[in-house]
């Protein structure tokens, strides 16, 4: 059984070991594939993981003894999985493997915007704080997050996390979600319609899907409807956003400031407006990223590939 991996790198940059997945067939990993050398590194491999690299109806056509589509990632938009459905390929994705990490990141970014912790540790160490007259200084405003709302757009597993970790802060959270749990609601969470939400949110954090109804969900009319001074969050989706939107707001101060770890292309493109917006922080789309959640993405990838040996694939996502 011959197995490729097109682009593991950042998946296992050298700190993780392919040792289980090569236990199951002829394994060859490439770091990199750029689409020119999609189709000739599949070659006749029957299994084919992938990460960010597209596999599309004209690479399944030329390459006809593929079996098996992993995806090493929650999002699988980079499959043709209608086509994979019709050549009785299963596509397979790696859920829940980050929930603890994303909601952690979220809330990272949501602490450095508070008390801009890397600003002022640089300035320690340039020599601000050794010859200031006073024992202490700040540049920046602090913000204490006891007793302030948070908007959290998308309630499922992360939402939920960092919900409960804003809480843990005494936040109190207005969840949006198409998909109500009211055994989630309590004292310090509700569900809210959207427009409670953007209306009475000090901070709005979002972790939906990219649907064609969450597409921008985020843009001049949703902002338009925010409190003033609100700070955004988002480490789900970039496109989530209408991003030279938000960064008008900023310059506005409409919105005091922004936590990204991700942006309509990835990459970021040097033309991105939210480059040059003011207290934008932006982080190149490492939410998911510790050690601990790349490992448990391997096992959960390794499981995968065994359960479509034993001919009872599981986290199909073209059944």
């Amino acid at each position: 059984m011959k197995i490729v991996v097109l682009d593991g790198y950042t998946e296992n940059p050298g700190d993780l070991s392919w040792g289980p997945l090569e236990a199951l067939g002829e394994l060859k990993v490439y770091d990199r594939t750029p689409e020119s050398e999609i189709i000739r590194r599949i070659g006749d491999a029957e299994l084919v993981i992938t990460n960010k690299t597209p596999v599309s109806a004209a690479t399944m056509e030329a390459c006809p003894n593929i079996r098996y589509i992993g995806v090493l990632a929650t999002g699988y938009n980079v499959i043709d999985t209608e086509e994979a459905k019709r050549r009785g390929i299963p596509v397979t994705n790696i859920p829940t493997y980050g929930t603890d990490a994303v909601g952690q990141f979220a809330m990272a970014l949501l602490l450095e915007i508070c008390h801009h912790i890397g600003y002022h540790s640089e300035a320690v160490h340039k020599g601000r704080w050794e010859n200031n007259q006073d024992w202490c200084f700040w540049d920046y405003p602090l913000i204490e997050l006891a007793g302030k709302t948070m908007g959290i757009i998308g309630f499922g597993r992360i939402g939920q996390k960092t919900g409960c970790i804003a809480q843990a802060f005494g936040m109190k959270v207005l969840a949006y979600d198409a998909y109500k749990n009211p055994a989630l609601e309590g004292e310090n969470c509700r569900y809210a319609e959207l427009d409670e939400l953007l209306a009475n949110s000090d901070v709005i954090a979002l972790h939906c899907p990219l649907f064609p109804s969450t597409e921008g969900i985020i843009n001049k009319d949703t902002i338009a409807k925010m409190k003033d001074g609100v700070i955004i969050l988002n480490n789900s989706r970039g496109p989530l956003i209408v991003e030279q939107d938000l960064a008008d707001a900023l310059v506005r101060r409409k919105v005091y400031a922004a936590g990204l770890d991700v942006v309509s292309t990835e990459p970021i493109r040097g033309d991105n407006p939210l480059l040059k917006a003011p207290n934008c922080f932006i982080t190149p789309h490492i939410s998911w990223a510790p050690r601990e959640s790349r490992q448990r993405l391997m096992d959960i990838a390794v499981e995968n590939v065994r359960a479509f040996l034993r001919g009872e694939p599981v986290n199909v996502v073209n059944p």
